[in-house]
């Protein structure tokens, strides 16, 4: 029986512990308080504060490591993964598979973008991502650890569509200005992370996208006819970086497609999504059921 730990507990989280599940998977999950989670057997602790980790070297140790935690929400350095290594300093796992992002890669003006290309984080979100990366490759070097880095877009399904700012009417940049970006949908973004834990997936980094990039506009505009609500009103690019939140003009501030042919030839993945025309099609109330 695969022993998986969970750390980062949220909507993929449980995707991934309902699949693991299902495969016969003994599942722990970190947890920042005790809690009952059926099937699932909650580890206590904060990846904020290192002291509280203690009880994760003290387990068996687990086959795999699904870290799906993010980083702080400030500074340069990813201190919850630093946290969370030192923990399994003394019992490493066999393997570790990580939910990055493509943000990494920075503003690609629009190229296609393989996982050969450089990372160059043009926000301090993105070079936590980097630090993290780095030091999971370190932690798998040292112990001999399989290592696979997903590098992620923008997550949809069920509870995470703008619905609310769809309502009100927020303005989008108008399609002609709109700059590339990048989706997945959180059913297949699951499925990818269990075949990345799978003996026979070979490690790496990997791209973990749908097929077909478009825009944020187009998405929004996709989502706007899928629920029946009216698009919303477009700006230009110039104006939305004057009104826009600083956290929106860092996504409208990079544009690239993403190139996922290495995860589907090397981790063999089947999309069940593979682009918004299939996951729209999804209702939109579908929620995950929480194992």
């Amino acid at each position: 029986m695969q022993l998986a730990l969970i750390v980062g507990y949220g909507d993929i989280g449980q995707r991934v512990a309902r699949l693991g599940l299902d495969a016969g998977w003994r599942i722990r999950a970190l947890v920042r308080s005790k809690r009952s989670l059926p099937g699932i057997e909650p580890v206590v602790g904060d990846l904020d504060q290192a002291a509280s980790l203690s009880d994760l070297a003290g387990r068996a140790v687990c086959k795999v490591l699904f870290h799906f935690a993010p980083p702080p929400p400030s500074g340069e350095c990813d201190t919850r993964t630093a946290h969370l290594l030192s923990a399994l300093d003394s019992a490493p796992p066999r393997r570790i598979v990580y939910i990055s992002t493509s943000g990494v890669y920075g503003d690609c003006d629009g190229a296609w973008v393989d996982e050969a290309r450089p990372v160059h984080p043009g926000n301090a979100r993105s070079r936590r991502r980097v630090d993290a990366e780095q030091q999971l490759h370190d932690f798998a070097r040292r112990h001999a650890v399989a290592l696979v880095v997903l590098r992620v877009p923008g997550i949809y399904g069920a509870g995470r569509y703008p619905l609310e700012r769809l309502q009100r009417g927020d303005p989008v940049v108008c399609p002609q200005d709109a700059p590339w970006s990048n989706r997945i949908h959180q059913n297949d973004l699951a499925a990818i992370a269990v075949r990345a834990a799978q003996d026979e997936a070979p490690p790496g980094i990997y791209n973990a996208s749908d097929d077909e990039p478009s825009s944020m506009t187009d998405y929004f505009y996709r989502v706007a006819d899928a629920a029946g609500i009216a698009r919303p009103p477009c700006v230009s690019l110039e104006d939305a970086k004057r009104t826009f939140s600083p956290g929106l003009l860092e996504y409208l501030n990079e544009s690239r497609r993403l190139d996922n042919r290495r995860m589907k030839e090397g981790l063999g993945v089947d999309l069940i999504y593979p682009s918004l025309a299939e996951g729209l099609a999804v209702k939109m109330s579908a929620v995950v059921n929480e194992p």
